[in-house]
């Protein structure tokens, strides 16, 4: 199971490219980044949805491993690097 301070390190992050980064146009909360960036780093499945749009068949970070939250975390700095994101510092 992932470690609290992954956890810490991949939220903060989170927050860091939502509030700075503008996405096609739209502003993303850090929940919606982390599907996005989840949804990238495992190749998940969209299907349109019933009403309209589209629906990313899901993957939960809850359960991931200590290396697939490593991927993810650095998944993260590769793109809010990419778009000029100025990370915050975390500390131990």
């Amino acid at each position: 199971m992932r470690s609290t301070q992954q956890n810490r390190i991949m939220w903060a992050n989170l927050s860091d490219i939502a509030n700075q980064v503008n996405w096609h146009g739209h502003k993303l909360t850090k929940d919606e980044w982390k599907d996005v960036l989840t949804a990238a780093l495992k190749r998940q499945k969209v299907v349109p949805g019933i009403d309209g749009g589209f629906v990313v068949l899901g993957y939960s970070t809850r359960n991931m491993e200590v290396g697939e939250m490593n991927e993810l975390i650095e998944l993260s700095y590769a793109f809010g690097t990419q778009q000029g994101v100025k990370f915050s510092a975390i500390e131990d």
